[in-house]
């Protein structure tokens, strides 16, 4: 988390020192290979996924436990979203999209934990996630589709002299993607960290500290939902661009 400190009679915080991205065992260099914070809570994420789906429903029951109704909720959920938004054909890539889902969900819910770090918070990690959808889908769609998978960037019901600079457009667009999807994720949840660091800041102000701990619980509230709605973005968009590897011409 961020230092606090007095200098010159004022208070200095730094709400971006939660993302700093430090060694588990001792040193300030970071390799490729080094443990980091970031190691660690992704690791706990994978966990926490391996909790819920594999030991929570191992003993299934007709009448569910807690931890079992919360699994089935979350795989009827996903089911039905890649179901809805990219057909039936696209079921077979549930597994993929769900454990993209569900490692969001986690690394989430897991930053709101007080000292924790949040993983999802780094481009580093959500450009990976993102890259891994856009070449997934790109690869998928050739594969599927050949070349018919460029009349994805065809506008066939617009005039013709205006579809070569809408090809162009829609090019653009496309290698965008993975850019937007990814500053979405991080930066929202990036953004709503730094603003209860900064409330938090201001707790130690007596004559405000009431003020500031409601902010605080006010934002730690907005962020619960931001963690899931962020997770439930990022796979929906998933699921459109899927979509557009398994029907170019839609």
């Amino acid at each position: 988390m961020a230092t606090d400190a007095h200098e010159e009679g004022g208070l200095v915080f730094h709400p971006m020192d939660q993302f700093i991205v430090k060694p588990l065992f001792g040193g300030d260099q970071v390799h490729w290979y080094t443990i980091t914070n970031v190691t660690l809570w992704m690791a706990l994420a994978v966990v926490g996924i391996f909790v819920l789906m594999v030991l929570g429903t191992r003993g299934r029951a007709i009448v569910p436990s807690r931890i079992q109704s919360v699994a089935e909720l979350a795989y009827g959920f996903v089911y039905k979203m890649v179901e809805d938004v990219t057909g039936k054909d696209a079921v077979r890539f549930f597994p993929y999209i769900f454990t993209l889902f569900l490692f969001i969900v986690f690394a989430n819910f897991l930053g709101l934990i007080p000292g924790s770090f949040t993983t999802t918070s780094h481009f580093a990690v959500t450009a990976v996630l993102a890259l891994a959808v856009f070449i997934t889908v790109t690869v998928l769609g050739f594969v599927l589709n050949g070349t018919k998978f460029l009349g994805l960037f065809w506008v066939a019901s617009a005039p013709l002299a205006l579809r070569p600079i809408l090809a162009i457009i829609e090019l653009i667009s496309y290698f965008v993607r993975p850019v937007s999807h990814c500053i979405r994720l991080a930066g929202n949840v990036m953004a709503g960290h730094a603003v209860i660091k900064v409330f938090a800041g201001f707790a130690a102000i007596a004559v405000i500290s009431p003020v500031s701990v409601l902010a605080i619980t006010a934002m730690y509230g907005l962020e619960v939902l931001v963690s899931f709605i962020q997770a439930y973005v990022f796979t929906i968009l998933t699921c459109v661009y899927l979509k557009d590897a398994l029907h170019p011409s839609h």
